[in-house]
């Protein structure tokens, strides 16, 4: 076994240092900003909808769960492909695949782009919230939001390596393709875009084909997040059956892409 301590040998890559260097070069990135600017404009927007609509505002606050839950397709697939474009045009991979670890270094990049989504939704539904509350329009608080943002991000995990590999193997044009597909079946899912607030049904805890499909689990978490304050018993079991499912698929993606990613061979010429 090498002797990392001596003169010239390579430092070994943990997953911190790994997340460190994915996190200095997302810095220089525009995809931070897209990130921030789609959060802020989606809170303001649908915040201040409903605060003048009609609507029940905790069904409001549930549809706009869904809303954002159905896009995390969309948004991974996207992020995915761009991420691993700068990548190649930065260097053939050579961050990814000329590092001792390719495991920790695709962590590192799943982990940190997982992380900026995250931050988006946190952004979107933060601003959400504070613009209901403003107007006195956030009847149960900013309880269910939390919740919706937590469930939404587990149920997106699994996207983002599904996303990466995508790129990774067969280019941008793939991931952004597997995640509009995606998103169309998340909104399909729920009954369609506002269907819950149009009929006053938690469609979250709707139990159709399309609810098990892992592109559906963002909307559906997310939902099932705000639905499980308007009523508990009915939507409690569902969301710990999706949330529990959600868990294991998103250790089982990530799994088995650092093993696909240590024997990966990139033969791509463009994205």
């Amino acid at each position: 076994m090498a002797d990392l301590s001596a003169p010239g040998a390579a430092p070994r890559v943990t997953l911190p240092r790994a997340l460190r260097s994915e996190a200095l070069r997302l810095s220089r990135s525009p995809l931070v900003a897209v990130h921030l600017a789609c959060g802020l404009a989606g809170g303001l927007a649908c915040g201040e909808y409903f605060t003048v609509a009609r609507w029940d505002p905790a069904l409001g606050a549930d549809a706009y769960a869904q809303f954002l839950g159905a896009l995390m397709p969309l948004m991974s697939g996207i992020v995915c492909g761009l991420a691993v474009d700068e990548e190649r045009s930065a260097g053939r991979l050579a961050n990814l695949t000329a590092v001792p670890s390719r495991g920790r270094a695709v962590a590192a990049k799943w982990l940190a782009l997982s992380l900026m989504g995250a931050g988006a939704l946190a952004v979107a539904l933060a601003v959400f919230g504070g613009v209901l509350a403003a107007a006195g329009r956030l009847p149960l608080g900013p309880a269910p939001l939390a919740a919706a943002w937590a469930l939404t991000v587990l149920g997106s995990l699994p996207l983002y390596a599904l996303g990466l590999a995508l790129a990774l193997r067969l280019g941008r044009n793939a991931s952004i393709g597997m995640g509009a597909a995606g998103t169309l079946l998340a909104f399909f899912s729920v009954g369609g875009l506002a269907h819950g607030l149009m009929t006053g049904e938690l469609t979250g805890a709707l139990a159709t084909p399309l609810s098990w499909v892992p592109f559906a689990w963002p909307a559906r978490l997310g939902s099932l997040g705000v639905e499980v304050f308007i009523d508990f018993v009915r939507t409690a079991g569902p969301l710990l059956a999706t949330a529990l499912a959600g868990a294991v698929l998103a250790l089982a993606a990530v799994a088995v892409l650092l093993a696909w990613f240590r024997r990966f061979e990139d033969g791509r010429a463009d994205a």
